[in-house]
């Protein structure tokens, strides 16, 4: 039995099998990792690059790349280093630093996917106000508190949780530190102190759920309403991406959390660890550059030939 003064690092789970397996694991999360660095780093360049662009749909867009890169770079670069040297260490302010920045970049991304709903309910139900509604400083304002509103969560959770007395030994098992695993370490009923936090960020994220909801109700509503089946067709190209990436963001976290512990083990824990914080900032930025005709347009004048193909 230990507490957690004494513990001085933490065991992230094994990879099990051959280093022949181990060796491919590194490669497959290499290869994710790169393009995801690729594509994330594309829309940000292109979105800097191209004045045009500086509109605030793609300023949030923009904000979203970044959590995208910050989200993936905190959990892959170590799980590809414990693969291909074989190790499971990782330091007790290494795993403190990891539950912090994973909460960080998901509550930032879901607090800003809130702001996009906002932006796109602007853009279509009231389109005369938008440069009122939607100036540069509001949407630097709304961002801002997006960020700031992940970080409060991120360090509220990340406090409590490494605050409780760790009686059940030290290993983690998932490939990074989270919350729920760190919380099945804690001694008797200690962990209810983060559990009421937890119950607090679920009612918010619900609010958020809900404007969200409401909102796309109001642009459905606005879009079946408009007389020209091309100015649909735009509308609704505007806001799928958007929808995509929410509800994508949306099944991997449900999944995460909200499944019955009947489902739970190491390897289903670990595929839903993955479907929530690597496979949203690897197929975000597709997803938006498929769909968006006047982003790929920008791409390929930065990269001269790379879009024409599609």
């Amino acid at each position: 039995m230990s507490n957690s003064s004494s513990i001085s690092h933490f065991l992230l789970l094994p990879f099990p099998g051959t280093q022949q397996l181990q060796l491919l694991h590194f490669c497959l999360s290499l290869a994710t990792y790169l393009a995801a660095l690729l594509g994330n780093s594309l829309i940000i360049t292109t979105i800097a690059w191209h004045h045009h662009l500086h509109t605030p749909m793609y300023f949030f867009l923009l904000n979203l790349a970044l959590l995208d890169l910050g989200l993936i770079s905190t959990t892959v670069p170590k799980s590809m280093a414990s693969s291909f040297w074989g190790t499971r260490d990782i330091s007790y302010a290494g795993c403190a630093a990891q539950v912090f920045f994973v909460l960080f970049f998901i509550d930032t991304e879901f607090f800003l996917l809130t702001i996009m709903a906002y932006d796109r309910y602007v853009a279509i139900c009231r389109p005369l106000h938008y440069g009122t509604l939607l100036g540069s400083r509001a949407c630097a304002h709304m961002a801002a508190a997006a960020w700031a509103c992940g970080f409060l969560s991120a360090l509220l959770h990340t406090a409590n949780t490494f605050s409780l007395p760790l009686c059940q030994g030290n290993a983690v098992h998932q490939f990074f530190c989270e919350i729920p695993q760190i919380l099945k370490l804690s001694c008797s009923t200690a962990y209810l102190r983060e559990l009421w936090l937890i119950v607090v960020s679920v009612c918010v994220f619900f609010a958020c759920f809900v404007f969200i909801v409401v909102s796309y109700v109001q642009i459905f509503r606005a879009v079946l309403r408009m007389p020209s089946e091309q100015g649909r067709h735009k509308a609704f190209a505007t806001c799928l991406p958007h929808l995509a990436v929410l509800s994508l963001c949306l099944s991997t976290g449900i999944v995460a959390y909200l499944k019955p512990p009947s489902m739970s083990s190491p390897s289903s824990n670990l595929v839903v660890s993955v479907l929530y914080s690597v496979v949203p900032p690897a197929v975000n930025p597709l997803i938006y550059s498929l769909r968006n005709q006047e982003l790929k347009a920008a791409l390929s004048k930065l990269l001269p030939g790379c879009c024409q193909k599609q």
